[in-house]
């Protein structure tokens, strides 16, 4: 029996990136947060730690809004990406 990584389920996602990007931190809050739940709660790995600072990663978001819920200072300011654009399920 074949075990399928979750890695290997979101390589065949297809995505249709937006300029416009639909998530937002504030990194004033970010600065001052002590746990970074976002890291933890992304599916898709799309936040990173690196000297203290978050940085993210939009285009492989799965757009589940795990960040926005995670987050308890209300850093991360999420909406849905512009018809048409975004991840699609389909694929994988």
């Amino acid at each position: 029996m074949s075990v399928t990584k979750m890695q290997d389920k979101l390589a065949v996602n297809k995505y249709d990136i937006d300029n416009d990007v639909h998530i937002l931190i504030d990194e004033d809050i970010c600065s001052r947060c002590e746990h970074h739940r976002c890291i933890y709660a992304c599916p898709a790995d799309c936040y990173t730690l690196e000297n203290e600072h978050i940085t993210y990663s939009y285009e492989g978001c799965l757009e589940c809004g795990s960040c926005r819920i995670a987050c308890d200072k209300g850093s991360v300011k999420w909406i849905l990406p512009r018809p048409g654009f975004g991840v699609c399920f389909v694929y994988g």
